[in-house]
């Protein structure tokens, strides 16, 4: 009979309970294998449809189940995200999120978010990068990670192994602590607010890229620049002085130390730092104001 509104059955009530016990799982999972939150948060509700028709009385493991869910979706998306990134106005860097003091605390956590490992992992294919974040980030077991990309145990295991050996060569040198971080930030943000090209140059690494990020809706750095003299030079000359734009405050986000730049109340540039041993060796500022929702409140990423 139409009309009546009848309560939700308690299959309905247990497998909401579940998934939102998942959800900061579930979202971590897809934002690093994606590097979108956007596109992330899209995998999660195309997760939850999926999950409200399955019979829970025949899952055993609901965890492994909805990463499983999650994880099908998420490389679904990620090859049509690599359509669009081909299309994409410049430099392409992931979308930026500022993180709960508990992603900082989980070290390797923290660093499986970074700005420089998820542009590490936008190097890998898209079923080595999902193989790779399951099992070193999650620790989810070789035999469900087979189910999850449609491959068997013994191909997964060479692909890890594979994805592994090339995330090693690229990952950050020499991690700094938080502390080593905060002080080297503090160095490179004073240098960056008085134009101080010397300070600059003390901070930055000989070898360090500046990348910028406007898809096409903001200015940025057209292509990467690489080199202490030169992105020194581009920076001193007032990139991101706070007389001349407006207010640079510290942040955290991807569980590290970076920097905001605000005009009045409105996020202008988003700058994530990398340091290794002491000295800034990335600096990635997104600008696209399309990337940028996710920095006025913090979203909460686990394990």
């Amino acid at each position: 009979m139409t009309g009546i509104a009848h309560p939700p059955s308690p299959n309905a009530d247990t497998a909401t309970e579940v998934f939102v016990a998942h959800r900061n799982l579930l979202f971590t999972v897809a934002y690093e294998m994606l590097g979108s939150a956007a596109d992330a948060e899209d995998v999660l509700q195309e997760t939850w449809l999926k999950w409200t028709g399955v019979e829970l009385a025949r899952v055993r493991d609901r965890r492994a189940y909805l990463v499983r869910i999650t994880t099908r979706q998420a490389l679904t998306r990620m090859r049509a995200l690599g359509r669009r990134k081909e299309a994409y106005v410049g430099a392409w860097l992931p979308e930026p999120l500022t993180t709960v003091s508990d992603v900082a605390e989980d070290v390797e956590l923290a660093e499986s978010v970074s700005m420089a490992m998820l542009l590490v992992l936008e190097t890998l294919s898209p079923t080595e990068r999902a193989v790779f974040v399951l099992r070193d980030v999650f620790a989810v077991d070789y035999e469900e990670i087979a189910d999850a990309v449609g491959k068997n145990a013994a191909a997964v295991r060479q692909i890890a192994h594979r994805a592994r050996g090339h995330v090693s060569a690229r990952r950050p040198r020499g991690p700094a602590s938080p502390d080593e971080a905060r002080r080297a930030l503090d160095a490179f943000r004073r240098a960056v607010d008085t134009g101080d090209l010397q300070g600059l140059l003390d901070i930055l690494a000989p070898d360090v890229v500046l990348i910028g990020d406007g898809g096409g809706l903001a200015q940025a750095v057209p292509n990467p620049i690489v080199g202490s003299d030169k992105v020194g030079r581009v920076l001193a000359a007032g990139a991101w002085r706070v007389p001349d734009i407006g207010t640079l405050a510290p942040a955290s986000v991807n569980g590290h130390p970076a920097l905001v730049l605000w005009r009045g109340d409105e996020v202008d540039t988003v700058v994530a730092v990398r340091i290794d041993d002491g000295l800034v060796t990335g600096l990635y500022g997104v600008r696209n104001p399309e990337k940028l929702s996710h920095i006025r409140s913090a979203t909460a990423l686990s394990r």
